[in-house]
């Protein structure tokens, strides 16, 4: 897994994609390339994305929980691209989950082994410890880096193909 935010799988700034952010940018119609480009780049990750999806909708749900918390969970798992900036890049990445009972942070505990605490429903003072499934989010892409990067790369190469085109 790359480093950067704390929860995401990513494809880390690469030497070429800077200089391919700056010939769009040269472009008349620069703008509508580097949409074009954002677009390819998420599909490629978008098989990704749904292995992670699925793989947080089998987590077990021990006590008859309604599946409430692993659907909120899966819709904020999104491909993200971005061109330019501090940071350039295309990755997959479980966003917070703001309105779901109180648990923003519930992408990042369900994935860990030592899970979460929370208080009892009912009675305040006495607290328990719920684990989720560990490394839902990992388990998703352990051995298929190499092809989503490669895919991210193909779609850079592409429009870079199609850029110098049209010099000719």
């Amino acid at each position: 897994m790359a480093s950067g935010p704390p929860f995401s799988l990513a494809v880390e700034t690469h030497e070429g994609l800077d200089a391919l952010v700056r010939a769009l940018r040269a472009e008349e119609d620069g703008k509508q390339l580097r949409k074009e480009l954002a677009s390819n780049m998420r599909d490629a990750l978008r098989p990704g994305a749904q292995q992670a999806k699925e793989s947080i909708m089998g987590m077990i749900s021990l006590n008859g929980a309604q599946p409430g918390l692993r659907s909120s969970i899966a819709k904020k798992i999104r491909p993200e691209v971005k061109l330019g900036g501090r940071w350039s890049g295309a990755r997959v990445k479980a966003f917070k989950t703001k309105n779901i009972r109180g648990f923003p942070n519930a992408p990042k505990r369900t994935n860990r082994a030592r899970g979460w605490r929370h208080p009892v429903y009912g009675n305040r003072e006495v607290w328990v410890t719920q684990r989720g499934k560990y490394e839902w989010f990992d388990r998703a892409f352990r051995g298929r880096e190499g092809n989503y990067k490669a895919a991210v790369e193909q779609a850079m190469n592409d429009m870079a193909r199609r850029i110098a085109a049209r010099a000719r």
